[in-house]
Order: structure tokens, then C-alpha cells, then sequence
């Protein structure tokens, strides 16, 4: 009896798993296929729901996992941006080996403010103000510092359908670009969540102390949350900056870009894979909405996340993907 059951589960498993790869194929398809069918500005809201889900990914490895809230990644994506734009203006590096450079700028400056904080037990709201501290850091100096373009910024030469610099003449391509890119980090933490060090992630959010009692390396575990996260919100800079042609210190390390790819995840659920998606589905279509009818008021849609967050605080504190998941269990309760 016991084995027919077990045999039943396992066919039921398999069951399941084949049905949610089929949903996954057909998703990935209408995805790919979805470019050709809508206009070009509902192109660029797709590109930046893509583009804030790597950083929102990014932001909820170190945050979401390991329970690191950080409310200065933008510094990630300033040094992302910055870097690869810099190679290709002044050496002419393709962004395509200038991100490979812009993720090793990012994970060394984020291993080394994660050494200052965790190897001295500055975690919690300590580590927040230290990220905020640094991003406002490399924000007064890459507007003061004239070698970087000052305030003003940096313009990126249009060089035409130069797929090789990772510029096109169209939305189409950035749109798969950013696709791809999105889908791989999607992957990535799907694949890591359920790993060693990713149960490892789960077990110093949920209690250090004990987790390290037990004989994690906690300091470890954070540093390595450290870095992934800071290479792929890096990433996410990078093609930031090859997408709209033009960076300056505000749209980089200002402390709204951190906000913006903060709150994504919280949204949608931090610590789990689809959270930063479904937060950056919600809230891009709206920040981009606010920004075009408010365009006289240009921090309305700031206003807006500020209730949004408050709401999911008070009513959703696991994000909607948390909210979904009990509204579920209710319903097969139910039947």
C-alpha cells in the first residue's frame, strides 16, 4: 500500500512538473512574440519591467534570501553604467566585454562594503545606512569629478545598427536583450534557492544565531549574497545605459534608484523567485503612466509607491506572491 502511494506521488509530481514547464514553453513564446503586436511604447515599458526585474533580482538575493535590506543599490548600478560606458567612450570596449568589467567594478566594491559590515556584525539597519551611506558617496564624487562627466553627465554616441557595441537601430532588439538577460537571472536564482548555499541564504535570514550554531558560515553566506547581487544589478546598469544613450549621477546613484529597484521585490514578494517580476509588472506600467500624466509633477509617482508600500506593509507583508499563495491554500481548503 505504501508503495502504490509513493508510485502515485511520484506520478502526480511528474505530473505537475510537466504541466508547469508547459506554461513556462507557451509564456516564453507569447513573450517573444508579443514585440510584433503592440506599439513601440508599450515596447519600452516591456524593456524596463525586464531591466528592473534583473536589478529587483539582484537587490532580492541579498535582501529577499539572506534578509540584508539594502536601500542604496543604485551604488551596483552607478558602477555598472559608469564603467561600461567609460570603456567604450574613452577605449572603445564593446559593452558586451564592458559588462564583464562593470560586474567585477560592482562585486569588488560590494565584497569590500560587505566585509566592513559583516565581518564587524553590522547587519539589520546598520548595513541599510551604510549602502545608502556609500551610493551617496560615489553620487557627490561622479558629480564633482569632471574626468566622469560631472553633473552633466555622460552622452553615449549613437553609432547606428551596431549590434557589436550592443546599440540597434530599434526597441525590438533591446526588448530581447533585456528578455534574455531577465529569463537568465529568473533562472539563476530559481536554480541557486534550491542549492547548499541557497538553503544556507534561507537559514541565516530566518535565524543567524542558531544558523551559525548549527555550523553555517554566515559571514560567508552573506558575502557570496553580496556579490551575486551586485553583478547582477551591474548588469541591469549596463544595459540601462546602452538602452537610453545617456547616464548622469541622478538617473544612477540617486537615492530613487535605489528606491525603484527596492521596492519592486517587496511588491512581489522578497525571497522568492517570480517576486521582483511581479513587483516590476505592477509598478513600471504605473511609474511610467504617473511620469506621463504628471510630467509637471515629476515626484508623483513617488507618492504612489509610497501608498502602494504602505498598503502591502500593512495588509500584504509577504507581497503578492505571498497574498496568492494563502489565498490558495484557502481555496483547497475549501474544497
Amino acid at each position: 500500500m505504501m508503495d502504490q502511494t509513493r508510485h502515485t506521488s511520484g506520478h502526480l509530481a511528474k505530473g505537475l512538473g510537466a504541466k508547469k514547464s508547459i506554461v513556462i514553453i507557451l509564456v516564453l513564446i507569447a513573450l517573444h512574440v508579443l514585440p510584433w503586436a503592440i506599439p513601440s511604447h508599450i515596447t519600452h515599458t516591456m524593456i524596463m519591467i525586464f531591466i528592473f526585474t534583473i536589478m529587483g533580482q539582484g537587490w532580492n538575493v541579498l535582501g529577499g534570501y539572506v534578509g540584508q535590506f539594502s536601500f542604496g543599490h543604485a551604488l551596483f548600478f552607478g558602477l555598472g553604467a559608469y564603467t561600461s560606458t567609460l570603456l567604450f567612450l574613452h577605449l572603445g570596449l564593446s559593452p558586451w566585454i564592458g559588462i564583464i568589467f562593470a560586474c567585477t567594478v560592482s562585486i569588488s566594491v560590494g565584497l569590500f562594503v560587505g566585509f566592513l559590515s559583516f565581518r564587524y556584525g553590522l547587519s539589520g539597519p546598520f548595513f541599510a545606512l551604510i549602502m545608502l551611506a556609500f551610493a551617496e558617496i560615489f553620487h557627490l564624487v561622479s558629480t564633482t569629478w569632471e574626468a566622469v562627466g560631472g553633473s552633466l553627465g555622460l552622452l553615449i554616441p549613437l553609432e547606428g545598427n551596431a549590434p557589436a557595441l550592443m546599440q540597434f537601430s530599434g526597441k525590438i532588439p533591446f526588448y530581447y536583450l533585456s528578455l534574455w538577460f531577465m529569463v537568465g537571472a529568473l533562472y539563476l536564482v530559481f536554480r541557486f534557492e534550491k542549492t547548499r548555499t541557497g538553503l544556507y541564504f534561507l537559514a541565516v535570514r530566518e535565524d543567524k544565531d542558531a544558523a551559525e550554531a548549527l555550523g553555517v558560515n554566515t559571514f560567508k553566506s552573506q558575502m557570496t549574497a553580496m556579490a551575486i547581487s551586485a553583478g547582477m544589478t551591474a548588469i541591469g546598469g549596463t544595459i540601462y545605459a546602452q538602452y537610453l544613450l545617456y547616464i548622469d549621477p541622478d538617473i544612477t546613484f540617486g537615492v530613487i534608484n535605489s528606491v525603484e529597484i527596492m521596492i519592486r521585490p517587496i511588491i512581489g514578494g522578497p525571497g522568492t523567485v517570480l517576486g521582483p517580476l511581479l513587483g516590476s509588472i505592477v509598478l513600471t506600467p504605473l511609474a511610467e503612466f504617473t511620469r506621463e500624466v504628471f510630467q509637471s509633477y515629476s515626484g508623483v509617482y513617488l507618492m504612489i509607491y509610497g501608498v502602494v508600500l504602505v498598503i502591502v506593509i500593512m495588509f500584504l507583508p509577504d507581497g503578492l506572491i505571498g497574498f496568492a499563495k494563502t489565498m490558495l491554500r484557502k481555496s483547497r481548503g475549501k474544497n
